[in-house]
């Protein structure tokens, strides 16, 4: 079975899921970004810190 094929057998269990992102001191759903910021937001490096 090819991956389209399985998604599209479980496309009535899937849900949206809504990423939020720290700016300027409070948190933001990505969604509601602007083009500029979208692109900004992919190419943030994700970081660990020890």
């Amino acid at each position: 079975m090819s991956k389209n094929e399985i998604l599209e057998l479980v496309q009535a269990k899937r849900q949206k899921c809504t990423v939020y992102t720290r700016v300027m001191g409070y948190h933001r759903p990505v969604e509601s970004f602007n083009l500029g910021k979208i692109g900004e937001h992919r190419q943030r490096k994700q970081f660990v810190e020890h």
